[in-house]
C-alpha cells in the first residue's frame, strides 16, 4: 500500500491500519500501548502521542507532499546519530514513522524566550549534521527528498509562477497582478543569484527549511536533536538561516541586522571557515536566504497537496513566501 493522504484521517479504515501497524512495531520493540492516543491533525500530517508501558512514543503519518520524511528520518539518524532520535520503526512507502519521546523542546526549555547561548550551540550542532550528510545527497534524492539545489531553483520558480491556482493571482490573500509581474521580471536576476551561490561551492546537503526552537530537542546532557523534517530538501545549507534567524528575531523583538543576529549567523557559519573565508561565507548566506524564499513557497505547496478542506486555512502561505523574494531579509 502507498500513502493515500487524500482519503483523510477521518477515514476509520485508515486509522485502523495505522493503529495495527504501530501496535505491531511496538510489540516488536517490547512495548505495549497503555491508553488512548492524543491526536493532532494537519493537512500535511497526522501525529499521535501514544502512551506505552515504557513512556510515550510519537506516531507520524505524512501526506503525499511530505511522504519522504519517514525514510529521511532513518537515514539521518544513521548519518548523524548524535543529532536525531533513532526511529523505533518507519514505513517509508506509506510515510509513517514511530519515534521515542524526545523530552522538552528548546522552546519549552527556555519558556519561549530566546536563549542565545543555547542557539549558538544548537546552530553549531546543526551545521555539524549538515556537513556529515553532505556526501550522501544522491541517496537522499533517491528517497524522494525534494531537490532545491541552487542550480535547480530558477526552473522551479518558473514552474511555480505558472501555478496560478497555488498563487491565487488577484484573489484575497493571493498575489496581486503587480507583484506577479514583478516576480516574472525578477527571474533573470534570481537565476544570476542562484548561479553565483552555486559557484561559491559550499556543498548542498539536507536543509531543514523550518528550523525554529519548537523543532529542536534539548537533551539533559546539553546536546540538541532536530526533528520535524517534512519541509526538508536537498539544498544550499545556509538557506536554513531564513526561518531560523527570522524566528529568533521575532521572538526577541529585534530588528534585521541586529548584532545579536549577526553573532548567531557567524556561529552557524564557523564550521565552514576551514574551507572558505568569512567574507565569502557571509556572501553565500545572504544569497541563500534570498533564494530560499522560493524553497519555502514550494514546501508549502507540497504540504497543501491534499483534498483536506483545512488546507484553505494555510492557502496564503505559498503566495506569501514567494512575494518575500522581492523584500529579502538582511543577514
Amino acid at each position: 500500500m502507498t500513502t493515500d493522504g487524500r482519503r483523510g484521517w477521518a477515514d476509520a479504515q485508515r486509522q485502523d491500519e495505522a493503529r495495527d501497524w504501530l501496535v505491531g512495531r511496538l510489540a516488536a520493540a517490547g512495548r505495549r500501548v497503555t491508553g488512548p492516543v492524543e491526536a493532532r491533525v494537519r493537512p500535511w500530517s497526522l501525529v499521535w502521542r501514544v502512551p506505552t508501558d515504557a513512556g510515550p512514543v510519537w506516531f507520524k503519518a505524512n501526506n503525499p507532499g511530505t511522504v519522504h520524511e519517514a525514510g529521511l528520518l532513518a537515514v539521518l539518524a544513521e548519518l548523524a546519530p548524535d543529532h536525531l532520535l533513532a526511529p523505533i520503526a518507519v514505513d517509508a512507502a506509506r510515510g509513517w514513522s514511530l519515534l521515542p519521546d524526545g523530552g522538552a523542546s528548546l522552546r519549552e526549555l527556555v519558556g519561549g524566550q530566546p536563549d542565545l547561548d543555547h542557539w549558538e550551540h544548537a546552530l553549531t550542532a546543526y551545521a555539524a549534521l549538515q556537513r556529515a550528510v553532505a556526501q550522501r545527497v544522491e541517496g537522499l534524492l533517491a528517497l524522494g527528498v525534494p531537490d532545491h539545489r541552487p542550480e535547480r531553483l530558477p526552473a522551479l520558480l518558473s514552474d511555480l509562477l505558472d501555478d496560478w491556482e497555488s498563487l491565487r493571482i488577484g484573489a484575497d490573500g493571493g498575489l496581486s497582478t503587480e507583484t506577479y509581474d514583478r516576480l516574472r521580471a525578477e527571474l533573470p536576476a534570481y537565476a544570476d543569484r542562484c548561479r553565483r551561490l552555486a559557484e561559491i561551492g559550499v556543498p548542498a546537503t539536507i536543509q531543514h527549511d523550518d528550523l525554529h526552537d519548537g523543532n529542536i530537542f534539548a537533551t539533559p546532557a546539553g546536546g540538541y536533536r532536530f526533528f520535524d523534517w517534512g519541509d526538508a530538501s536537498v539544498a544550499h545549507p545556509f538557506g536554513t538561516l531564513l526561518v531560523t534567524l527570522r524566528s529568533i528575531r521575532y521572538a526577541s523583538e529585534r530588528e534585521p541586522g541586529d548584532p545579536v543576529l549577526t553573532r548567531l549567523r557567524d556561529a552557524y557559519l564557523e564550521p565552514w571557515t576551514d574551507a572558505y573565508d568569512r567574507a565569502t561565507l557571509v556572501e553565500a548566506a545572504r544569497l541563500a536566504v534570498n533564494v530560499t524564499t522560493v524553497s519555502r513557497a514550494l514546501s508549502w505547496r507540497r504540504s497543501l497537496d491534499t483534498a483536506d478542506p483545512a488546507r484553505a486555512e494555510y492557502a496564503e502561505a505559498v503566495p506569501g513566501w514567494l512575494a518575500e523574494l522581492l523584500t529579502p531579509d538582511e543577514v
